[in-house]
């Protein structure tokens, strides 16, 4: 399986020959190219055409985060797999409403499926996450009756809103209280990583699509417009519950984050790189780990699990099998 290589330090990320060399006043580093799937780029990193071209020509994207640790956009190469015909039936099933309206209500189906089952995980673990759960139900009950998008996403809104109050339940550690949800800047500890987690989540979805026949500039659940990027955020509601949200909890419950991994500036609060190296490790680590799948009949990795999620929405759009998300058992 290729790798994310994750750069924090500022330097400079050249071509040498046929393969990758990040080099600074410290050290000069030789990264082998055939096992380099996607560049993330945290530090202040200076590129130039000559390792663009090469990056495109082995078909690796590359994603740029802010000092704070936004997604501040990709190098996307040129679509090597992407099919006409495809963004046609993408963009079909956009512009029909209720096209768009049954996979938009899929994907929150999923989304809140897979909250229901980290609820019902820490239940079974003596946090009190009932009253929770039984709100998170009964609003799921609901979501087959939405008649269109806006109303769809204020139950997703809701849901999620409830989700997590569960939070400081299953965390229990007065540093890292929730409140309530806050983005750029986000107001608290929690928060900061939330936001950290769900970028990183966007631009592996981004990665993955990348390698499909998709256009990721046409999503169901958030709207198709000047935004680059719409169908990775909508296949990261499907996957954040069971990978960030989680990871998140062993962070904070095993003290592998504390307040200490904090810093605040002017913007407001930002993971010191530390804790950022941290959080990229436990996601590597997730995104490897290999669960049994039903239906394939052999154990795929978290990674792969979001590819096979984009493979089922492309054969619902060609019409060859209709589109259930993915639910976690566990």
């Amino acid at each position: 399986m290729k790798k994310t290589l994750y750069i924090f330090s500022s330097g400079e990320l050249v071509r040498k020959d046929n393969t990758l060399c990040f080099e600074n006043e410290e050290a000069k580093k030789f990264i082998p190219v055939e096992d380099t799937g996607e560049i993330m780029i945290f530090g202040e990193v200076t590129v130039n055409k000559k390792l663009l071209e090469f990056l495109s020509q082995r078909e690796i994207v590359l994603h740029f985060f802010s000092h704070h640790g936004y997604y501040m956009g990709s190098f996307y190469p040129r679509e090597h797999l992407n099919s006409g015909y495809v963004t046609l039936k993408q963009a079909e099933h956009y512009l029909d409403e209720n096209k768009r309206l049954t996979i938009a209500r899929e994907i929150v189906l999923g989304a809140v499926k897979n909250i229901r089952q980290v609820l019902k995980y820490y239940q079974g673990r003596g946090k009190n996450v009932t009253e929770v759960l039984q709100s998170v139900e009964k609003l799921l009950e609901t979501v087959n009756d939405c008649p269109d998008i806006p109303s769809l996403m204020a139950i997703e809104g809701n849901i999620r809103d409830y989700y997590y109050k569960a939070f400081d339940e299953i965390i229990e550690d007065p540093d890292f209280i929730f409140q309530v949800r806050s983005r750029r800047p986000p107001k608290n500890y929690l928060n900061t990583l939330i936001s950290f987690g769900n970028s990183l989540l966007y631009t592996i979805c981004l990665s993955e699509i990348y390698k499909t026949h998709m256009d990721p500039r046409i999503g169901y659940l958030h709207a198709t417009n000047f935004r680059r990027f719409t169908l990775n955020l909508d296949l990261s509601e499907v996957f954040k519950p069971i990978i960030i949200d989680r990871i998140i909890f062993t962070l904070v419950g095993k003290k592998m984050v504390t307040k200490k991994d904090f810093d605040r500036d002017t913007e407001g609060i930002m993971l010191k790189e530390k804790a950022k190296k941290c959080f990229v490790e436990e996601l590597d680590n997730k995104l490897k780990t290999t669960i049994s799948h039903r239906e394939i009949g052999h154990p795929v990795s978290y990674r792969r699990l979001i590819r096979l999620e984009l493979y089922k929405i492309e054969k619902h759009l060609i019409g060859e099998k209709d589109y259930k998300a993915f639910v976690a058992r566990w």
